[in-house]
C-alpha cells in the first residue's frame, strides 16, 4: 500500500493510508503541521448562558458543541481548517454518529483530521452526552 497524503491551504499534510496501516473510516490516520500550537478543552452543548443545548438530544448537542468549538478555535485565531485532532468522550458509543453528522456538517469540505472516539462510563451531568476536545495548529 502507498502512503496517500494531501497537504491542505493551512498546511496541514494529511495521511489517509500510512503503509501498513488499515485506513480509517470517516477520519485521518495521521496529520502533521508546523506552527502555534492551539488546545481547545472539552467543550460540551452549553449555550453562552450555560444552559444545556439539546437534552436527551445526542445532534442537537453535537451541533452545539461545534459551535462551541468553532468559536473558541475563532477566539485563538484559529478555524476548522487548523484542526489537528478532536477527542470524541461519549456516554453511548451509539451517539458517533451524531458526531460524525455535526463534525462534516461544521468540516464542511476539509478532509476529516486525526480523531479518537471512546465511550466513557459518565460525564460532569448525567444529561450531558457527548464531550468533545479539540488541537490545532496555526501556520506562522
Amino acid at each position: 500500500m502507498t502512503t496517500e497524503s494531501q497537504r491542505d491551504v493551512s498546511g496541514l499534510t494529511h495521511i489517509t493510508e500510512p503503509p501498513g496501516v488499515a485506513p480509517g473510516t470517516g477520519y485521518t490516520q495521521v496529520v502533521s503541521a508546523t506552527g502555534r500550537l492551539v488546545a481547545v478543552s472539552g467543550q460540551v452543548a452549553f449555550d453562552e448562558q450555560r444552559r444545556l443545548v439539546g437534552a436527551g438530544d445526542p445532534e442537537a448537542q453535537a451541533r452545539q458543541i461545534f459551535e462551541n468549538l468553532r468559536r473558541c478555535l475563532a477566539a485563538a485565531g484559529a478555524d476548522f481548517s487548523h484542526v489537528v485532532k478532536l477527542t470524541y468522550f461519549l456516554t453511548d458509543i451509539g451517539h458517533l454518529d451524531a458526531v460524525r453528522k455535526a463534525r462534516n456538517e461544521a468540516l464542511g469540505e476539509l478532509p476529516p483530521p486525526a480523531s479518537s472516539a471512546m465511550q466513557v462510563a459518565a460525564l460532569f451531568l448525567p444529561e450531558v452526552l457527548i464531550e468533545i476536545e479539540a488541537f490545532a495548529v496555526v501556520p506562522e
